[in-house]
């Protein structure tokens, strides 16, 4: 019997002591009603909240784990090395092996720096760029996520204009729009910044069309700019290589995070030999940086990356559950918005502009095992089985009927500051 009672009281006691009870992307106020907020352990798909409720884990942590949570061999890499030596004054010799294999493994880049969260190489690129050109403005597409540094937050309470000068936006896709992007930066052009997918929340993912890539790559030619796609969310989950080696282009900076080391604490920005210069003279640092441990972790999770089939299985998988949920919502009346590569699944309603269904949907799933987010990109992790697939199938099926049985629901109330709901639903 699912039950969120110790979930309420960590609430309640949380919003004492931390501001707005959760800060950030791990806050559930957005998601349907309750919610877990915390969770007591996790091990290979699955996923134990404070109330000791089991899931099937669908959103990985937000996309750190790739091979499993609590993975034996990687654990065993981090723990003998934690043993040895973690933050110490200067980096283990790991630093230096890991930058080998990540060049080695990614076909445009030469170099590597570590650092820790995503928002930290996504900066490094920016410094890096405007350092290689010295120009400074950088081109976006509009909606994209690349962290949450005063330049590129979201939500922009507590930044100043200054914060985002020098910042022009295009759409996702749309070859002219980033020309006019580029042209009005006109000699100012220090890079082109791009997500590996369009992977925006809330609205439909978009694999990128080789015309727009190969586009991006020439507008950084001509101009001597820098061209950055950004796979802190998708790297390794779409190809061994760069997530745009799928589409023949090679950018000169690639920032990484979340699935190199399985979840241990660790990001990179990989570059091109042409930027290593513009690399070497930027100042960048963190006191946990150069930690050991993750270092070790990551270069376990590097062999497992080259040497096993996770890359088709999560994949396979992925496919298994996309034709299933289609069958499953057609049985009963439903048809879905499955958008994006099938191992980082984007699932939505047609005809659910307030998102009413798609919420009330998510929650039976929630209540009955199967952890499903409602805007947000998912992920598949190669700990999943085709058992595991089956009963998401099922436990799919059973959430369509509540849904179909419930009749007309109402708009999401908690959604209204988001802007994104219809008049009428």
């Amino acid at each position: 019997m699912w039950t969120n009672s110790e979930d309420k009281s960590l609430r309640e006691r949380a919003e004492a002591v931390i501001p707005g009870g959760m800060y950030g992307h791990q806050s559930v106020r957005l998601l349907p009603d309750d919610y877990p907020q915390f969770f007591e352990r996790a091990a290979g798909a699955y996923l134990w909240d404070a109330d000791g409720n089991k899931y099937i884990d669908y959103m990985c942590g937000y996309g750190p784990n790739l091979f499993g949570y609590g993975h034996e061999g990687i654990d065993a890499a981090y723990i003998a090395q934690l043993k040895k030596g973690d933050t110490m004054t200067g980096p283990s010799g790991l630093m230096v092996e890991l930058a080998e294999q990540m060049t080695s493994m990614v076909s445009h880049a030469d170099w590597a720096m570590f650092c820790k969260n995503g928002t930290d190489a996504t900066t490094m690129a920016l410094m890096i760029a405007r350092n290689f050109t010295r120009k400074k403005t950088i081109v976006l597409a509009k909606g994209a996520y690349h962290g949450a540094a005063p330049w590129c937050t979201p939500l922009k309470n507590g930044t100043t204009p200054n914060d985002r000068a020098n910042q022009i936006f295009y759409t996702y896709n749309d070859v002219e729009s980033l020309e006019a992007a580029v042209k009005e930066a006109g000699d100012d052009l220090a890079a082109i910044f791009a997500a590996p997918i369009k992977h925006d929340t809330f609205i439909d993912q978009e694999d990128p069309t080789p015309e727009y890539a190969r586009r991006a790559r020439e507008l950084c030619d001509e101009a001597g700019a820098l061209l950055v796609v950004d796979d802190v969310r998708a790297g390794f989950r779409l190809a061994r290589d760069s997530s745009w080696s799928r589409v023949g282009v090679k950018p000169d900076l690639s920032s990484w995070g979340k699935a190199i080391a399985n979840g241990h604490p660790i990001s990179a920005l990989l570059g091109a030999e042409k930027a290593r210069n513009a690399a070497a003279t930027i100042y960048a640092t963190g006191s946990y940086w150069f930690s050991a441990a993750p270092m070790a972790a990551a270069i376990e999770t590097m062999k497992l990356i080259r040497e096993t089939d996770y890359l088709e299985r999560t994949q396979a998988l992925g496919q298994r559950l996309r034709k299933g949920l289609d069958e499953a919502a057609n049985r009963n009346g439903f048809a879905l918005r499955q958008t994006g590569p099938a191992e980082l699944p984007l699932i939505m309603f047609d005809d659910d502009p307030g998102l009413s269904k798609g919420y009330a949907w998510n929650q039976a799933l929630m209540k009955r095992g199967v952890y499903f987010h409602p805007w947000h990109n998912m992920f598949i992790c190669a700990a999943m089985t085709e058992a595991d697939i089956d009963h998401t199938l099922d436990v799919a099926d059973e959430a369509f009927r509540v849904v179909r049985n419930a009749g007309p629901l109402p708009p999401v109330e908690k959604l209204a500051i988001l802007g994104i709901l219809a008049d009428d639903n």
